[in-house]
This record gives structure tokens, C-alpha cells and sequence, in this order.
């Protein structure tokens, strides 16, 4: 069960510590982040800038669905 790994124990453990961290640390921390966090395919435009994402947020989220075997899922033919 994912809810049981490790790679989900890192990311609430990193929801404790990002839950009380205002936007506003976060811009002047990283002064590009609107340009960082944001990206456009397929005519639309994602900003994730606004969100309580850092890089450890990101890496913490791809962990965890390398874990559930979200790779395999994403290149699999479905059948």
C-alpha cells in the first residue's frame, strides 16, 4: 500500500514543514520562481508558483509516484 511507504512518510513529513510557510517567503527565497514553476504544452499554461511547491516538494512527488509504479503505468500500453 503506498500510504505505508517511505516515499509517502518523506512527503507528509515535508507537508509539516511547508504548512505554515507564506507565499510570500517563498517569492523573496527564489525571485524567479513565477518563471521556474510555471510552464505551458498543449494550450495551457500551469503556474505551480502559487502553490507550497518548492524542488524538494517536486522531487519528494516524483519519489513517490516512482514508488507507486507510476513509470511503468505512464509507459505501458493500455490494454
Amino acid at each position: 500500500m503506498i500510504s505505508q511507504s517511505e516515499a509517502w512518510a518523506a512527503l507528509r513529513k515535508h507537508h509539516g514543514q511547508m504548512r505554515d510557510v507564506h507565499l510570500r517567503t517563498l517569492f523573496a527565497e527564489d525571485p524567479k520562481r513565477g518563471e521556474r514553476l510555471a510552464l505551458e504544452a498543449a494550450s495551457l499554461y500551469l503556474d505551480y508558483s502559487k502553490n507550497r511547491v518548492t524542488d524538494e516538494t517536486l522531487r519528494l512527488l516524483l519519489a513517490l509516484a516512482e514508488a507507486a509504479g507510476g513509470r511503468t503505468r505512464i509507459c505501458s500500453p493500455r490494454t
